[in-house]
């Protein structure tokens, strides 16, 4: 797969999951479990640290990981299970013109896939629970999770998997990310790409390449 070539005007859309589709956050869910705000933010900056949950992005287990942590902080074990225990409840908040975008390219029979570096409790939520809560994320036909397939983005093997799960050319596809690092991954393979910052800016640059958004 190369990028020696001029793309093609993209026919399959690629989404990134967290900050593109969902404001995903670990603060949704930890005010409910502490309702001071500076006890949460010092909760999240000290014990379930970036540093702490960015390998189970990268193919780590979310249940060992979560076992070791707890073993570091006593009195603080159930906080701690439920960063992973309810994880869905860190992705209650959807972005309104994001899944509507994707309703459209729907409704015009765009292809659609999700490429997330995420843990691989994701994916199941995804195919599942996910549909109920935001019934958007139905209309991808797959889903490729890091934390499940055991490399994340901006790895080339990576956007490699999602053209061959969703059986197209890399330069057939555009890739929506809001990470720069990772719209660049995507460009280096061939893909079409979009460096995410509002819906307005992503719809019109789809608009652009000839999208129906």
């Amino acid at each position: 797969m190369s990028s020696q070539t001029p793309p093609r005007r993209p026919s399959v859309a690629v989404f990134d999951f967290g900050g593109v589709l969902i404001d995903w956050n670990p603060r949704h869910l930890y005010r409910q479990l502490i309702p001071d705000p500076a006890e949460m933010e010092d909760f999240l900056a000290s014990v379930t640290t970036r540093a702490w949950h960015e390998p189970q992005d990268h193919g780590g287990d979310p249940a060992a990981a979560t076992r070791a942590l707890q073993a570091l902080h006593p009195g603080k074990e159930e906080l701690i299970a439920a960063f992973y225990g309810r994880f869905d409840e860190m992705c209650t908040h959807a972005f309104a013109p994001m899944g509507e975008l994707v309703d459209r390219l729907h409704g015009a029979g765009t292809p659609l896939y999700v490429l997330s570096n995420a843990p691989n409790l994701l994916d199941p939520w995804l195919r599942g629970p996910a549909r109920t809560r935001h019934p958007f994320i139905g209309h991808f036909r797959d889903y490729v999770v890091s934390g499940l397939v055991g490399y994340s983005k901006p790895d080339a093997a990576i956007y490699e998997l999602v053209c061959r799960t969703g059986g197209f050319q890399p330069e057939d596809a555009v890739f929506i990310d809001d990470v720069i690092a990772n719209v660049e991954g995507a460009r280096a393979i061939g893909m079409n790409a979009i460096h995410h910052r509002s819906a307005e800016g992503t719809v019109a640059e789809l608009r652009a390449m000839g999208l129906p958004a």
